[in-house]
């Protein structure tokens, strides 16, 4: 039996037109860089779990988030399929790495400009050709 696609929120926070990613460490996507995100709870918001999200992984508060594309992702190693909302962003303040054991840090990336390997809803998203930094 198969189980029903789950829901990933990925939020794209900018600052200076550079975006934030984080290197995964174990599970789906060890070694890919991602930005933050997570799992939609049950009964919670998109925009909650965005918010929630960046706060738990980077310590941070969006300002202003909203919800910009989506894509379909499916995880041929473990047979996981997902919809995921991309929320973009800006914050105040640097990010800190409030959880070690899930990410080996936080770094800034000039938009189009980013380290490899990536995970497969960034990659996806990318593949959208949209870009968040154009009016």
């Amino acid at each position: 039996m198969s189980t029903p696609p789950r829901i990933g929120v990925g939020v794209l926070i900018f600052r200076d037109k550079q975006v934030l990613l984080g290197k995964r460490l174990g599970g789906r996507g060890a070694g890919e860089w991602a930005p933050p995100g997570g799992h939609l709870e049950h009964n919670e918001m998109l925009l909650d779990c965005a918010r929630r999200e960046v706060l738990e992984e980077t310590g941070l508060k969006l300002i202003k988030p909203e919800t910009i594309a989506f894509t379909e992702d499916f995880f041929k190693v473990t047979d996981d399929h997902y919809i995921t909302f991309f929320v973009m962003a800006s914050i105040k303040g640097e990010p800190q790495n409030q959880e070690p054991d899930k990410c080996e840090g936080w770094q800034w990336f000039v938009w189009d400009k980013f380290p490899k390997p990536l995970f497969l809803s960034f990659n996806n998203f990318l593949s959208l050709k949209f870009n968040p930094l154009k009016p």
